[in-house]
């Protein structure tokens, strides 16, 4: 037996209008298509759904049960159709992800907000974690997407790098805030924050002072460079940032602005990636939020060219 979709709802509007001329203008077909219909399905079952005695339609038992089997299949097939139709359109879904420290505050949040303006059937899991520890969740597939400092190539990960210029972070009234860039010879013995001893902006940064002898003073060891705002706006520092923070605060801090951002020179880099599961099929939400992702990057790099232009 092979029961159509076309004929469940064929006969439902029959029985729900009593006449088959009736059915077949709300199914948009003619009315001896709609009795034909209706006979090849009585056939089909092996038993009557209808009494047809003077030209009326009275329904048999048989197809008031019928019908109930018929209403629950079709609210079923109505079901999953808006489903697959929010899918379509972004709009529901599950979408997993984890965020290095530098961009969870402000960057990756505030974009967050701006994809799910319209989608309020999708339901987004986010958390905080290291670059290394989001590595792992990307491989091992617990997560749709990652957003890290870029690790070392590995089979089970997809990746886009982004290759992004580190800035210096003054005090406003700084006299260095109005030069074109900053060298280690300007910040010769100024204290500064520096992230611990192992992350790579650290390495570089100690690298440039030692390779023109100027002396590298390092007041404040920090996890990340969110809290290093907090004491370059109160004068203690100046500090090396990574060009997320930089850009995090330029989104939030009022103008004018308590902190400046200049150039350095010799040029350090943090690379960051978009990392995905290499061995799971990507959603159209997480593509999705991935290329708005992407794009944000590019816009923060264009955005931060700008302000070091000014």
């Amino acid at each position: 037996m092979h029961l159509s979709l076309r004929q469940l709802t064929t006969f439902r509007e029959v029985m729900r209008s009593g006449s088959i001329s009736q059915a077949a203008r709300s199914v948009g077909r003619t009315q001896p298509a709609v009795s034909t219909m209706i006979q090849t399905l009585e056939a089909q079952l092996g038993f009557a759904l209808f009494d047809r005695t003077q030209g009326k339609l009275t329904p048999t038992p048989e197809a008031r049960f019928f019908l109930e089997e018929c209403e629950d299949i079709l609210a079923r097939v109505e079901r999953t159709e808006r489903t697959l139709q929010r899918i379509s359109a972004l709009d529901s879904g599950k979408l997993r992800i984890a965020c290095h420290p530098a961009a969870s505050s402000v960057f990756l949040p505030r974009l967050l907000t701006d994809f799910l303006r319209d989608k309020e059937a999708l339901d987004v899991s986010l958390i905080m974690r290291s670059s290394d520890l989001i590595e792992e969740l990307v491989a091992s597939q617990q997560f749709d997407i990652g957003f890290s400092e870029t690790p070392a190539p590995r089979a089970s990960i997809r990746q886009t790098d982004f290759e992004l210029e580190c800035v210096c972070i003054l005090p406003a009234d700084d006299p260095l805030a109005q030069a074109e860039f900053v060298t280690p010879a300007h910040l010769d013995g100024r204290p500064m924050a520096v992230l611990f001893d192992e992350h790579q902006t650290a390495l570089q940064t100690e690298a440039a002072f030692k390779a023109t002898g100027h002396h590298f003073n390092k007041r404040l060891e920090l996890r990340t460079f969110l809290p290093g705002l907090q004491f370059v706006s109160a004068g203690l520092c100046v500090m090396i940032s990574d060009m997320i923070t930089a850009y995090s605060h330029l989104l939030q801090a009022p103008d004018p602005k308590p902190l400046a951002i200049r150039r350095f020179s010799p040029k350090i880099s943090n690379s960051v990636s978009i990392l995905t599961p290499a061995f799971a099929t990507q959603s159209l939400v997480s593509a999705a939020f991935i290329t708005k992702l992407e794009a944000e990057v590019r816009k923060m790099q264009s955005d931060i060219a700008k302000a070091l232009d000014a």
